[in-house]
């Protein structure tokens, strides 16, 4: 297998990256103070935004993989806001229409609550992808893998999708010298993890899940756990810890990755932040595992702070890269 960010045998490949989101989804935040079910609720403010997970994570690596390409599939009737994305960001668009609109998923944010500030979700269904939408797309990436050496599949998988869509992927794009990050859940992640892709990037509880036992969180069962995996035949496992930061581990070592204090402004993407992270250490820096551990955790860090899929300032990054506690938690 693969290092991560290794070449492989087309050597000639530009440093490019391809995200692929199944799923897309427009964000919309509604601030309602004093939120209550069954009541008549007012809205303060409202955020529209182009999300879902490999949309994010196209949107934050923009500018820092060269080129950065979006793939997927989107609703035609809405497609608005992801097309302006990509025109802002320079993010090349193979994006697949579909007939219909992409799915909307609102957030109703109460930061006026007697506990704190409370977030309630409320995700639509997705468009169903026909068989021959779901070809087009699988030619797409068989084009991309021509040019770009990176490819991140990312988010839930819709109906009329396989559930092993990923894993089939993962060995496609591998047989062509391509690296695959995978960031899902559920069947899609463990028929991906069953392919050996060279980067997923589950949390506590999906690893749990693809082990087959409940973690207690203790960081001992966790780094057991994430070894584990790891040996299978996974390049590097990035498992997310919420504010506890995140554990990385890869053949030689085990990381945790502490980030300074943040005032969270949204924690919509913060996951898909510390995958571009990681990934623009590699691209940008063929950085060893503590420089993914730092801009991993800085960039989903900074982009607690943001709404939407956006970073703070380079240099705000920077601060919150050098703020950031590495401590080794195993041994080489």
């Amino acid at each position: 297998m693969l290092k991560l960010g290794e070449r492989g045998a087309e050597t000639s490949r530009r440093d490019g990256l391809v995200t692929v989101t199944l799923n897309v989804a427009l964000d919309q935040t509604l601030e309602c103070p004093g939120f209550a079910a069954g009541a008549v609720n007012r809205v303060a403010a409202q955020t529209l935004t182009a999300g879902g997970k490999g949309i994010n994570v196209a949107a934050l690596l923009a500018g820092r993989a060269d080129p950065v390409t979006a793939a997927g599939f989107l609703g035609r009737d809405n497609a608005g806001p992801f097309e302006a994305l990509f025109r802002e960001r320079g993010i090349q668009d193979r994006c697949v229409r579909l007939p219909g609109g992409s799915r909307v998923n609102i957030k109703v944010v109460d930061r006026q609550g007697p506990e704190g500030p409370k977030v309630t979700d409320i995700n639509l269904p997705g468009l169903a992808v026909p068989p021959e939408a779901l070809s087009r797309l699988v030619d797409e990436l068989d084009a991309l893998a021509r040019e770009n050496r990176w490819f991140v599949l990312a988010g839930s998988v819709p109906a009329g999708v396989p559930e092993d869509f990923y894993a089939d992927m993962v060995r496609r794009l591998r047989a062509r010298g391509c690296s695959v990050a995978v960031d899902a859940s559920g069947a899609a992640l463990r028929h991906a993890v069953a392919a050996g892709p060279d980067m997923i990037k589950p949390n506590q509880h999906e690893l749990g899940e693809l082990l087959g036992r409940p973690l207690s969180g203790a960081r001992a069962e966790v780094l057991r756990a994430a070894r584990e995996l790891q040996r299978s035949g996974i390049g590097l496992v990035v498992v997310s810890l919420g504010a506890d930061g995140a554990l990385l581990v890869d053949a030689e070592r085990a990381l945790l990755a502490v980030p300074p204090p943040i005032e969270v402004a949204s924690t919509v993407g913060a996951g898909d932040a510390m995958v571009a992270g990681v990934l623009a250490a590699r691209l940008r820096e063929g950085g060893d595992l503590e420089a993914c551990a730092r801009l991993g955790t800085a960039f989903a860090a900074g982009k607690l702070a943001e709404v939407g899929p956006v970073l703070p300032a380079d240099e705000r990054i920077e601060e919150l890269r050098a703020a950031t506690r590495i401590e080794r938690v195993d041994p080489a």
